[in-house]
């Protein structure tokens, strides 16, 4: 009888693992407040308990202890389709979320026109939302939330699913609610530069705790001096902290050489870097394509380079192989990068993609064969140029 009155309890004495679990807080002691007008910007590694803050604020999950105290109506941008119905259109969503924000139906349709204008989906505003794809989504859902006059808008990474173009137009909008209407924005990303440049305050959140908030720059150089990787010239991938959720482990270790074959961690401006990837895959697959993108400390994408901007074709079999990718000359300015990693089959969904899978450092050369080295406050990319008298 008492197997059916708690059968799980039961299963567990079979199986020996009737074990006690540890107890983990996603966010503990963690106190802060935001000013009407402030645009506060919260940065953290994955994991960190950033978007749980973020849930907490909105008011969809409760905290465990504490409170959280909000003066004013509150809009929020955390997943793509987050309070949208799929089965109604963008029209009807909009209306909803007016309703759920408290707005009245006169107040909706004063804005309705400048929210289809700024998410520039007009063609597909009577088409359900469960057709829009992921971009579609995140421009209405922005628009709305960011139209609407909240007095505080919430915005998590989402907006990374958007095109570099819309970015852009978000990041300006945001800046133009709080300085223009004096409205509060709580900002989440992992991109420092979006960061600095739109926040007028940071906040650093690790291992669920607040480490730091204060001045921007001065928190980045914090989080920046926490997350950068242990530089060496071989690492492994198996275990890397941020490969993408659900993604297959196929690359499994990146060594950096020079053009000796050397490993190292450290290049000059203008010299050969060799990558070498090695993959493991179960099956065979006919063609599979590689990607290197090479991002500044910041998170900006510098350059990418790629198998298909090569015209590669490589067929994978069975087991341990690997890849080569040189750069005959390295164009960076002295400073600290870092390279990001993706494998798939021609035009589908990536197999595999690991964000800041190694870290390495940019020295100064004679890059120019002049004895004068690029330095970091001339751009980011060094370029090799002639001049002369006509």
């Amino acid at each position: 009888m008492s197997f059916l009155l708690s059968p799980i309890s039961r299963l567990r004495q079979f199986s020996g693992s009737d074990q006690v679990s540890s107890e983990f807080w996603a966010l503990r002691d963690v106190t802060f407040e935001v000013q009407p007008g402030e645009v506060l910007g919260i940065i953290g590694r994955n994991g960190a308990g950033k978007s749980t803050l973020l849930k907490i604020l909105s008011q969809i999950v409760e905290p465990t202890r504490g409170e959280v105290i909000l003066r004013g109506r509150v809009a929020s941008l955390l997943e793509v389709g987050t309070g949208f119905h799929p089965d109604l259109t963008g029209r009807e969503n909009i209306f909803l979320n007016g309703s759920i924000l408290g707005m009245k139906k006169r107040e909706i349709v004063n804005r309705f026109d400048e929210i289809v204008a700024f998410a520039e989906i007009d063609r597909f505003l009577d088409t359900p939302v469960k057709r829009y794809s992921s971009g579609m989504y995140v421009r209405l859902a922005f628009a709305v939330a960011a139209h609407l006059e909240p007095e505080i808008l919430i915005v998590d990474e989402v907006l990374a699913v958007g095109d570099a173009e819309f970015q852009k137009k978000c990041l300006g909008k945001m800046k133009e609610v709080s300085s223009g209407s004096g409205r509060t924005v709580i900002f989440v990303s992992h991109n420092m530069a979006a960061v600095e440049n739109l926040c007028s305050k940071a906040a650093l959140i690790d291992h669920g705790t607040l480490t730091r908030i204060g001045d921007v720059k001065q928190v980045v150089v914090d989080y920046l001096s926490r997350t950068s990787l242990q530089s060496t010239a071989t690492t492994e991938l198996l275990d890397h902290p941020f490969r993408r959720i659900g993604a297959q482990p196929l690359l499994t270790r990146i060594e950096l050489n020079d053009a000796e074959g050397k490993g190292k961690t450290c290049f000059s401006t203008g010299e050969p870097m060799s990558i070498k990837l090695t993959i493991s895959t179960q099956t065979a697959i006919r063609s599979l394509q590689f990607g290197i993108g090479v991002d500044s400390q910041y998170g900006a994408r510098i350059f990418s380079v790629a198998t298909y901007l090569s015209d590669c074709q490589l067929e994978m079999l069975p087991g341990e192989s690997s890849v080569r990718c040189t750069i005959e000359s390295l164009p960076l300015v002295p400073g600290h990068y870092y390279l990001s990693l993706s494998a798939g089959p021609p035009n589908q969904v990536l197999l595999d993609q690991i964000e800041e899978a190694v870290s390495f450092e940019v020295m100064g050369g004679d890059f120019y064969g002049n004895g004068k080295s690029p330095e970091a406050w001339s751009g980011v990319v060094a370029v090799r140029s002639q001049w002369l008298k006509e």
